[in-house]
């Protein structure tokens, strides 16, 4: 390996959303850009995210989708490069797109569409792509105002080093090595602990086997931890529950923290138990609760809040009873045993302090040339395109002064 340095303006490390935008963004500029990537392919993430179609944005974009130390830090960045600036960028493209639920928009037929566009773009400026380079150390050279990179594919120097390494979220896809943190820690950024997050919920005991049996069945809920609630779809599946209203909560539950779930948002079930049992004779609780949830999940719920009244008619339950087996369905409690982990979570919660970063350019403060984006910092989207929403801007803005 030669040790002679190849000289860039802009060196990017990771080639994700946010380095590709990054370097796009540069390269528009006139500044000579490289992109070093650990894996054999860039954009994976892209790929892989909403079943292959890529959730790229949403219509609704604001600082309160986002969970950051710093409340206020994201909202130059969204402002800078907005929501509707890469929907243009789609538009140019002609990509078709679709608005699935709550503004999320997908692309009408590959998620390989919104790779495409941003190697295009990136291509279309001669930005360089290095794919299974690894970065071994990375030196600042103060008196030449640059940045050495010594990599498994040879010796790089720069005037702007990005750090767009993602987090720690599915490792199988190759980058997730943590590289971006200890190169952080190296310039004094504080590093807050990372976790797994937009993850589904394990469970263990009799709600594993609840759940369990249950595997696949779907309904609307409201979940909610103490600061958080949100009403979309859960999905119970053979370690627990997933589905969007769960990976929304996760976004805010810790370890040991009991979640409440109301599995009947829309509908009161005291008031229609009570007037079943006006009307109908022979009503049961089970034939009454057919009418609003699964029959799969009655039986379920049957053994778990209501096992001495399988065959009681409505006319002989207590009313009492009747509204405490009703608010037991709206609060139901549980306490996860933990998340699937970073196999399945869609991003990595915590990371690169914001603390020392400008908002304003991505820049670390006091470290001219060094700037820190995307996911590898401690800001977090809900889930429904804020993320890459977050991967765009950020990228942007780096790329606009970098």
């Amino acid at each position: 390996m030669s040790n002679v340095s190849q000289n860039y303006d802009v060196i990017v490390l990771g080639g994700g959303a946010a380095g590709l935008m990054c370097a796009m963004t540069a390269g528009q500029r006139g500044r000579r850009v490289l992109v070093i990537e650990l894996s054999n392919k860039v954009g994976k993430k892209i790929l892989m995210s909403g079943g292959g179609r890529c959730n790229f944005t949403n219509l609704d974009v604001s600082s309160d989708n986002f969970i950051c130390d710093n409340p206020h830090f994201v909202k130059s960045a969204l402002s800078q490069y907005s929501q509707w600036d890469f929907i243009n960028l789609v538009d140019k493209h002609s990509i078709p797109y679709h608005e699935k639920t709550l503004g999320q928009l997908f692309c009408d037929k590959s998620a390989k569409d919104i790779l495409a566009l941003l190697l295009n773009e990136c291509a279309a400026v001669n930005v360089e792509i290095k794919l299974n380079c690894e970065v071994l150390s990375v030196l600042e050279e103060a008196d030449e105002q640059a940045y050495k990179l010594s990599t498994s594919g040879g010796v790089f120097s720069c005037q702007s080093l990005v750090v767009a390494t993602g987090g720690l979220s599915i490792p199988t896809l190759g980058g997730a090595s943590g590289f971006g943190y200890k190169l952080a820690e190296q310039f004094g950024l504080d590093v807050s602990k990372t976790e797994a997050s937009l993850v589904p919920f394990t469970l263990t005991g009799q709600w594993h086997e609840f759940a369990k049996a249950l595997s696949g069945v779907s309904l609307e809920v409201s979940a909610s931890v103490p600061s958080k609630n949100f009403q979309e779809n859960m999905l119970f599946t053979h370690r627990g529950i997933s589905g969007p209203a769960i990976l929304q909560l996760s976004n805010y539950w810790h370890l040991g923290e009991t979640i409440s779930i109301d599995l009947s948002p829309n509908k009161l079930l005291y008031e229609t138990l009570l007037a079943q049992k006006k009307l109908a004779v022979k009503a049961t609780i089970s034939s009454t609760l057919t009418s609003v949830f699964p029959k799969s999940l009655v039986q379920e719920l049957q053994a778990a809040f209501w096992p001495r009244y399988t065959t009681a008619q409505l006319k002989e339950i207590s009313d009492s009873d009747l509204q405490e087996i009703s608010e037991q369905l709206h609060h139901w409690q549980i306490t996860p045993s933990g998340t699937e982990g970073y196999r399945t979570a869609e991003v990595t919660r915590g990371g690169v302090s914001v603390e020392k970063i400008s908002s304003k350019t991505m820049q670390v403060e006091g470290q001219t040339g060094l700037f820190v984006i995307g996911e590898v910092l401690d800001v977090v989207g809900h889930l429904g395109g804020f993320n890459f929403q977050w991967a765009w801007s950020s990228g942007y803005v780096a790329g606009t002064y970098a």
